[in-house]
C-alpha cells in the first residue's frame, strides 16, 4: 500500500502543477501596465508637432471669420426683410388705389379706409418706441430681437392672403411696434461685431484678456468697415423691392395719357402728392392666382430672413455680459434712454437724426411721386427707385474714406449734395407727361442716393465711434437715433397735403440746423468740453439665501466683518441675521 502511494506521488510530481490564475494575471499585467504607461506618457506628453501659438492663432482666425459671417448674415437678413416689406406694400397700395379693383374684388370692404389706418399704424406707432425698445432688447437679447422683428414682418406678409380690417391693421400696428427695436438692434449688433473683431485680432493684449474697457479709438476702423458693408448690402433692398412692380404690375397699368389726364402741374408748383391723378390706373386686373403666387414667393423670402437671423447670426454679447445687462434693474433700463439725452453729443446730433428720417422718406414718396410719376407716369416708378437704391448701395462704399479722412467729411459731404439738390428742386417744375425729362430725373435720383448713402453710413459710423468703448450703452444710443427717425417719419406722414415748396423748405431748414449743431458738437469735442454720461448701476445678481446666510455665519464666527458679494461692494458691512422658517 505504501509503495502504491509512493508511485502515485512520483507520477503527480512528474506532471506540471497549474499555478493559481491570479498569480499568472498579475505577472502578465506587469508588462501590460508598463506598455500602457508608456503610451499614456507619449499621448499626454509634449508633442513635437504641436505648436500652441499656431493653434491659438488658428482659433482666433476662425473667430474672426465668424464675426465677418455674422455681419454679412445680419446685412443680408435686413435687406431681404425690407425688400419683401417695401415690395409688398408698394404693390398693395397701387392695387387698392385703383377704383375698379376695389369695386370688383372688395365692393363693400372699404379698402381706402383700411389703407389709411394701416399707414397710420405703421407711421404713428413707432413714436412710442423709446418707452419699450431698451427693455425688449435687454430682455430678449440683440440677436433674438432681430429674429422676432423679422417674424413680425413675415406676419404682415401672411395677412395679405386674407385682406380684411382685422388682419391688415393689427399686422401694420405690429410692424410699427417692431421698427425701432429692429433698427436699434441692427445698429447695436454691427457695432458689437466691430468690437469683437478687434478683440479677436488683439487677443494677446492685456486689456482684452482681462475684459477691460477698450482703448479710445481702438476699434474705429472696424466700425467704419462693418457699417459700410451693412449699408452696401441693405440699400439693395430698394432694388429688389421693385421686382413685383416691374414683373407683375407693370404690364397691367394704363399708359401715361390715361393716368395723367387731369394732371396740370408737377414738381415745386403742386400741393399734396399728385393733384388730379386718375383713380383708375389698371387697364386689366391681375389674376388672383398670380397675386397668390407672388405673395407666396415673398412669404418664402420672409421666412428665409428669419432663418438667416436665427441660424447664421451669432450672439452679440457673452452669456455673462447678457446677464449683467439685464441685472441692472428694469426700472433703470426704462429710464436710461431719457438720461442719455443729457449728453450734449446726442442732443446736438438729434437734428441730423430727424433729417435722416426726412430725406429717405422724401426720396421714395415725395420726389418719386410728385416729380417722377407726375412727369413720366406710373410705369417709370420702378426705374426711379431702382436707380436710387443702386446709387445708395454703390456710394455707401465712399464712407471707407473715413479710414484716412476726418469723420466730418462723410456727413458734411452728404449734406452739401442734398442742400444743392433741395435748392434745385425748389425751382424745378417740369410739365406733366414729359418723357424728355427722364435723364434729368435719373441724375437727381443718383445724386440723392449719393447724399443718402453718405448720411446713413456717416451717422451710424459716428455713433459707433463716439460710443465704441461703452458697449453697455450702445442699445440706448441707437434707440435714441432711430426713435428720432421715427418721429421724422411721422411728421412726413402728417405733411402729405402741404405744398411741395413748404416740404422742401422744411427739409432745407432742418439740414442747415443739423449742420450747425454738428459743427458745435465737433468744436466742443476739440476743446475737450466734458460731456455728461449717466451712471449705469452695477449688476444685481440673485444670491442663494441659504448660501448667503452660511457665509454670514462663517464670517461672524471668525470674528471678521461680513463683506457683501451681491453688489460687488468692498466696504465692510456688519450683518444682522434673521432666520425665517420655511
Amino acid at each position: 500500500m505504501d509503495a502504491e502511494d509512493q508511485d502515485a506521488l512520483v507520477r503527480d510530481a512528474d506532471q506540471p502543477v497549474e499555478p493559481p490564475k491570479g498569480v499568472i494575471n498579475e505577472l502578465l499585467n506587469v508588462g501590460q501596465d508598463d506598455k500602457l504607461q508608456g503610451q499614456m506618457e507619449e499621448f499626454l506628453g509634449p508633442q513635437a508637432e504641436y505648436n500652441e501659438d499656431e493653434e491659438e492663432r488658428k482659433y482666433y482666425r476662425r473667430k474672426r471669420l465668424g464675426v465677418i459671417k455674422n455681419v454679412l448674415a445680419a446685412s443680408v437678413g435686413a435687406m431681404i426683410v425690407y425688400s419683401v416689406y417695401m415690395g409688398l406694400l408698394q404693390m398693395q397700395l397701387i392695387l387698392h388705389y385703383d377704383m375698379t379693383y376695389r369695386e370688383v374684388k372688395y365692393s363693400n370692404l372699404g379698402l381706402e379706409d383700411i389703407d389709411r389706418k394701416m399707414l397710420m399704424g405703421i407711421n404713428v406707432t413707432p413714436i412710442m418706441g423709446l418707452l419699450y425698445t431698451p427693455v425688449l432688447i435687454r430682455f430678449l437679447g440683440t440677436k433674438w430681437m432681430m429674429f422676432l422683428a423679422s417674424g413680425i414682418y413675415a406676419l404682415f406678409v401672411s395677412t395679405n392672403y386674407w385682406e380684411r380690417y382685422y388682419t391688415l391693421v393689427p399686422s401694420a400696428v405690429a410692424i410699427g411696434v417692431a421698427i425701432v427695436p429692429l433698427w436699434a438692434s441692427l445698429g447695436n449688433y454691427i457695432t458689437r461685431m466691430a468690437q469683437q473683431y478687434y478683440e479677436y485680432v488683439n487677443y494677446k493684449e492685456d486689456h482684452v484678456q482681462e475684459q477691460k474697457k477698450l482703448p479710445k479709438g481702438a476699434c474705429h476702423k472696424y466700425i467704419i468697415v462693418f457699417q459700410s458693408v451693412f449699408y452696401i448690402v441693405f440699400h439693395l433692398s430698394f432694388v429688389f423691392a421693385q421686382f413685383p412692380m416691374r414683373f407683375v404690375l407693370n404690364g397691367t397699368l394704363h399708359d401715361d395719357e390715361h393716368v395723367l389726364y387731369n394732371v396740370h402741374s408737377c414738381g415745386a408748383n403742386i400741393s399734396g402728392v399728385i393733384p388730379g391723378f386718375n383713380t383708375t390706373v389698371l387697364k386689366n386686373l391681375p389674376r388672383s392666382m398670380l397675386l397668390i403666387h407672388v405673395e407666396s414667393v415673398l412669404m418664402g423670402f420672409a421666412f428665409l430672413a428669419m432663418v438667416i437671423f436665427l441660424a447664421l447670426c451669432g450672439a452679440a454679447y457673452r452669456p455673462t455680459e447678457e446677464i449683467d445687462l439685464r441685472s441692472i434693474g428694469w426700472g433703470n433700463i426704462f429710464q436710461l434712454p431719457f438720461k442719455h439725452l443729457r449728453d450734449y453729443r446726442l442732443r446736438l446730433l438729434c437734428p441730423f437724426f430727424i433729417y435722416s428720417g426726412f430725406e429717405m422718406l422724401f426720396a421714395v414718396t415725395g420726389f418719386s411721386l410728385s416729380y417722377g410719376v407726375c412727369v413720366l407716369g406710373l410705369r417709370k416708378l420702378w426705374l426711379l427707385i431702382m436707380v436710387y437704391g443702386l446709387s445708395c448701395s454703390v456710394f455707401s462704399s465712399l464712407s471707407l474714406c473715413l479710414l484716412r479722412l476726418p469723420r466730418w467729411v462723410c456727413l458734411m459731404g452728404g449734406a452739401a449734395v442734398h442742400a444743392v439738390l433741395l435748392v434745385v428742386l425748389l425751382v424745378f417744375s417740369p410739365p406733366p407727361k414729359s418723357p424728355e425729362y427722364l435723364g434729368a430725373l435719373l441724375v437727381i435720383s443718383v445724386l440723392w442716393g449719393l447724399g443718402t448713402a453718405l448720411n446713413k453710413t456717416g451717422v451710424s459710423t459716428l455713433l459707433g465711434m463716439l460710443y465704441a468703448e461703452e458697449k453697455e450703452r450702445l442699445d440706448f444710443v441707437f434707440t435714441i437715433y432711430h426713435w428720432w427717425q421715427a418721429i421724422a417719419i411721422f411728421i412726413v406722414y402728417l405733411w402729405s397735403h402741404l405744398p411741395m415748396r413748404a416740404k422742401l423748405s422744411i427739409l432745407l431748414a432742418t439740414l442747415l440746423v443739423a449742420c450747425c449743431c454738428y459743427w458745435v458738437m465737433e468744436r466742443r469735442l476739440a476743446r475737450k468740453v466734458p460731456y455728461r454720461l449717466p451712471r449705469i448701476p452695477r449688476p444685481r445678481h440673485k444670491v442663494n439665501v441659504q448660501q448667503n446666510t452660511s457665509n454670514v455665519i462663517t464670517s461672524i464666527m471668525k470674528g471678521g466683518p461680513y463683506r457683501r458679494r451681491k453688489h460687488h461692494d468692498r466696504r465692510p458691512q456688519y450683518a444682522c441675521i434673521c432666520f425665517v422658517w420655511p
